[in-house]
């Protein structure tokens, strides 16, 4: 593969006929998917999900049987197994969200988060590199996360130029995949992008996150738990909003780049805890201050300036507006998350779908 030939082969504006989502029955993953099957029915979307815990094909449930979308189970991690699904379907285009998440869980089990973030992004991109040699115009693109720069101050905001400083095992797993993709940019001519995104919310949402839990918790009149002084600061981006940036670096995205996105929606945990419970009726006397959590960053704020400028992608979807879209999604959808919470979906998808 040339190097140059991939580079200057990135389109203005480029066109796929087969699109590689891993991780597509997650949150954001599961949203892309339905973004992409109802934009583009013209590709055909392979959705790849080991089905963890957080991989529900509930979300997927409005595409049933829609043509234009393959859904496989399997993982990520197995280099067999994703070459194969390459010969089969030949992908000329993939997105990769398929990722552990949960900060909680990475400071209880580091290992889990380096399997399949840093392993599992490698074997992709192995599978890539191999099999676009003839497909000058193929592209990878990875889903990241501002957590990668580590935690700002009172004020400044996060580049694509800041320097990378995970302060947890998992942005520590994510800016190591993030350094793999554009190594295989630079040594091998991949023609890659990366998103890093600020805390997204919306529908789909699992129940662990903060505002679904927040959410969950007060309809039940359960405590809602607090880290510290509830102050830590997020950068919040409706989901939606999210899938149509990362639309855009896959048609759009110069080769080798790197784009911020972020929802120029600041916030502290406490005043969304407080907010929810507002909007839902019930009291603050819900909430619960625990002790704050190991390496907890202060602050995430991006400056989304690249990506407007050079794709022209900003956010829709405001804070005041999403927030009550995603609640009322929630108090409209109780069933889908009764299945989560009890974890029905779980058994009933694993006896459907075995490893390919």
């Amino acid at each position: 593969m040339n190097k140059d030939q991939m580079v200057n082969g990135n389109q203005e504006s480029g066109t796929f006929k087969t699109i590689l989502v891993t991780g597509g029955a997650g949150f954001i993953g599961s949203n892309f998917v339905l973004h992409m099957v109802s934009k583009y029915p013209q590709y055909k979307i392979i959705n790849l999900d080991s089905l963890t815990y957080a991989g529900n094909l509930d979300n997927l449930k409005s595409i049933e049987g829609n043509q234009s979308h393959v859904f496989v189970k399997g993982d990520i991690c197995d280099a067999q197994f994703v070459n194969s699904l390459f010969d089969e379907y030949q992908p000329d285009a993939v997105v990769n969200f398929a990722a552990e998440s949960h900060v909680d869980r990475s400071i209880l089990d580091p290992q889990v988060f380096l399997r399949t973030n840093i392993l599992g992004t490698q074997t992709l991109l192995d599978a890539a590199k191999n099999h676009w040699g003839s497909k000058p115009d193929a592209k990878y693109v990875q889903v990241s996360t501002d957590e990668v720069y580590g935690s700002l101050g009172e004020t400044g905001y996060f580049e694509e130029t800041t320097p990378l400083a995970p302060n947890s095992p998992y942005s520590a797993s994510k800016a190591s995949a993030d350094m793999f993709v554009r190594a295989y940019h630079e040594t091998f001519g991949l023609n890659t992008s990366i998103t890093r995104c600020s805390n997204n919310y919306g529908p789909y949402h699992f129940p662990e996150k903060l505002i679904p839990l927040i959410i969950s918790n007060a309809l039940e009149d359960k405590e809602i738990p607090v880290y510290g002084d509830g102050m830590n600061i997020r950068d919040w981006l409706y989901v939606e909003d999210h899938c149509r940036a990362i639309d855009l670096v896959l048609h759009k995205g110069g080769a080798g780049e790197v784009y911020n996105v972020g929802g120029h929606n600041e916030k502290g945990n406490i005043d969304i805890v407080k907010l929810v419970l507002k909007e839902l009726g019930k009291s603050e006397e819900l909430i619960k201050y625990v002790k704050d959590r190991a390496g907890h960053d202060r602050r995430y704020a991006i400056d989304a300036s690249k990506i407007k400028r050079e794709l022209g992608w900003e956010p829709e979807v405001m804070f005041d507006e999403g927030i009550l879209k995603t609640i009322k999604w929630y108090l409209d959808n109780k069933e889908w998350l009764e299945n989560v919470k009890c974890g029905n979906y779980k058994d009933y998808y694993s006896k459907m779908y075995s490893e390919k």
